[in-house]
């Protein structure tokens, strides 16, 4: 895209710079009108949490709604190259991480859980793990919402560009081994999307992890949602057996 872009990099206690120890890393995507920093600020637990469940955190910067793809209509969004490609390479060149999709994971929230789900069901050998927080997993029933018809073009005028990047429309590309974990609350005003989504996935028999709670789309929700992911992402690197540097 030829410009900079920030990214806030959290190493848990426990990293070191041998080289034979080797960390996990969970991709942690932010939503709409926000950036890099959206995560750090709003969840300052978010670095407790690193270091308890020994992991590497990085909080990519999205762009105000990039949506994590690759415009098909703005060259200089290229949001989707960026993380998958530039991004992953640069993290596991520049730190001890595991570079394999069973040492990576990849969540966020709203607009970020979108972009979790988009870019984990599109590239399964990258991520092996994946999450979504009251994400937007249905982007149709808002074609004047959040920059989306600056990145998709109008939905009346560019409805297959619509339906080729929205996620419940990519369940087909999954192959049954991606891990997934999706929760939304009662009072999100993306919820009956997730209830979609989350039937669809049965109706297909794609095995994942799917919670309803109280709460509406705000911080005190991710907050509390974070901490239930990053056990099941815990859980996911262990279960891979990875030589992981021990605490």
């Amino acid at each position: 895209m030829n410009k900079p872009v920030k990214n806030v990099v959290i190493l848990p206690n426990n990293y070191t710079n041998n080289q034979k120890d080797k960390f996990p890393v969970l991709y942690l995507l932010h939503g709409a009108t926000d950036d890099y920093s959206g995560w750090i600020i709003n969840v300052p637990i978010l670095k407790e949490l690193a270091d308890k469940h020994n992991m590497i955190v990085v909080c990519p910067d999205g762009g105000y709604t990039s949506w994590y793809i690759d415009s098909p209509i703005n060259s200089e969004m290229k949001y989707e190259t960026y993380i998958s490609k530039e991004l992953i390479t640069a993290i596991d060149k520049k730190y001890n991480t595991i570079p394999s999709k069973e040492g990576r994971a990849i969540t966020g929230l709203s607009m970020g859980g979108h972009g979790a789900l988009f870019l984990s069901f599109k590239h399964q050998d990258i991520w092996g793990a994946a999450g979504s927080m009251s994400g937007c997993v249905d982007i149709r029933p808002f074609p004047n919402g959040w920059d989306l018809s600056k990145r998709l073009g109008k939905y009346a005028d560019n409805k297959e560009q619509w339906e080729n990047n929205t996620v419940i429309n990519l369940i087909h590309l999954l192959n049954g081994n991606l891990k997934l974990i999706i929760d939304c609350g009662y009072g999100d005003f993306f919820f009956d999307s997730n209830q979609r989504l989350h039937k669809k996935l049965l109706e297909r028999n794609i095995a994942h992890d799917y919670i309803e709670r109280s709460g509406r789309h705000n911080w005190e929700y991710w907050t509390n949602s974070i901490k239930y992911q990053m056990i099941f992402f815990e859980d996911y690197f262990k279960k891979n057996k990875l030589p992981l540097n021990s605490k």
